[in-house]
């Protein structure tokens, strides 16, 4: 199909402006228009005044692939390109060197990148609705628990300062501080003199609303020890109190980070389950439906997005990038890539390694060739995202027996 219109749309929060040009870089039209409804069918009986039809739709370029606009765009098989800022920004230099800036200025050149390199972008996945809405719970589901272990960490700090008996009595188990029964006992004695007072009938009840069903006495006697103990240092009276209000204030929050934490997941489990392409993720070892549904989050369902397993590879920042230059040569880790799916990636890694008798044997060599562990597990994660380029694509199981079957594949390049 031979394209003679190209649309740029410079986007902001109020309002997006809009260009068009032909093939020859004629500006054909521009416009600004409101970021709602009415703004959104301005813009496409513009497109349609164009030459837009459902067969031979008008690409466009906008810098970014979310939001509305980005939905009403996405309507029939209209090719929308996400073009980042950065590479917008070097563009900008090419059509004049003053630095000039401008909105619609912006929208012309998105339209002209269209126009002029269209052939090295690649458009928005055509995802199903599915796989989107599994990226936007699993995303959120991530998000809830980065925000739960940043408020771990502020209550960690704080009771550093006044309050090290309760790090002692909880530092060293499962979940540490984000246990339902850390947040029980610290809301009910946020101060070590309240928690000395408390008696074992109150933290037995603590423990009972926390949802312990064993061992309460033992624990309800543990905790008081701890709490008894007269070894630690203390903070003035007056001090120690104000610093019992901010961790209520903390221990609120944290209540509800791990209470959003926990519902998301549940939700995400039930809809990835439900995704044709799940059986296939969770065959792999080290994936269950939490980290599945982050990697079919990241990676998508449309089959066309990636060329082959190299385009995902570096997607996910597991491949090398080489830099060379005259008699220099270098080969490290990608910095530009999806943060998300490397995150992911590494701990489907880790899990692998007590999942796998092959992808553990694939780590040890790595480590005897002298990789370091992060190394290492990038590499692993690197052959198992390839794996699963392979299975997705083949719609097969992963096989055990035919994942590691080359050491001299395992110490190949990364490549």
């Amino acid at each position: 199909m031979d394209v003679t219109v190209f649309c740029g749309i410079d986007w902001a929060e109020s309002h997006h402006d809009v260009a068009l040009v032909d093939d020859a870089g004629q500006l054909l039209a521009k416009r600004r228009i409101s970021d709602d409804a009415a703004g959104y069918r301005i813009l496409l009986d513009l497109l349609a005044d164009h030459g837009d039809t459902p067969e031979e739709p008008i690409p466009v370029a906008i810098e970014t692939s979310r939001g509305l606009l980005v939905a009403a765009l996405r309507t029939g098989k209209r090719p929308v390109y996400a073009i980042n800022p950065l590479a917008a920004a070097r563009y900008r230099d090419r059509h004049g060197v003053s630095r000039k800036k401008s909105d619609p200025g912006d929208a012309l050149v998105l339209a002209n990148i269209l126009r002029t390199d269209m052939h090295a972008h690649r458009p928005l996945p055509d995802d199903s609705d599915q796989a989107r809405a599994i990226a936007v719970l699993a995303r959120a589901q991530q998000d809830a628990v980065w925000n739960r272990q940043q408020l771990v960490n502020q209550v960690r700090s704080l009771l550093r300062e006044y309050y090290p008996a309760a790090l002692d009595a909880f530092q060293g188990k499962q979940h540490g501080l984000a246990r339902a029964e850390a947040r029980a006992v610290l809301a009910a004695a946020p101060t070590p003199a309240r928690a000395a007072r408390m008696s074992l009938a109150q933290l037995r009840a603590a423990l009972k609303r926390a949802g312990r069903q064993r061992g309460i006495d033992a624990e309800a006697e543990r905790l008081r020890e701890v709490f008894r103990d007269r070894d630690h240092a203390r903070q003035p009276g007056a001090v120690e109190d104000a610093m019992g209000h901010q961790l209520t204030a903390l221990i609120r929050q944290l209540e509800a980070a791990c209470l959003a934490a926990d519902e998301l997941a549940e939700v995400v489990e039930a809809h990835f389950r439900q995704h044709p392409d799940a059986e296939i993720i969770l065959s792999f070892p080290g994936l269950g439906a939490q980290l599945g549904a982050r990697m079919l989050a990241e990676i998508g369902d449309d089959r066309n997005r990636f060329t082959n397993a190299r385009g995902l590879k570096a997607y996910a920042g597991s491949a090398p990038i080489t830099r060379a230059s005259g008699k220099k040569r270098y080969v490290g880790r990608r910095f530009i890539k999806n943060n998300r799916l490397i995150n992911a990636g590494f701990l489907w890694a880790f899990a692998a390694l007590t999942a796998s008798p092959g992808a553990n044997a694939h780590y040890r060599r790595r480590r005897d060739r002298g990789d370091w562990h992060a190394q290492a597990q990038r590499h692993l994660f690197n052959r198992l995202i390839g794996q699963l380029y392979h299975c997705l694509h083949s719609k097969q199981l992963f096989d055990e027996e035919h994942a590691f079957t080359s050491c001299s594949a395992d110490l190949s390049d990364l490549t």
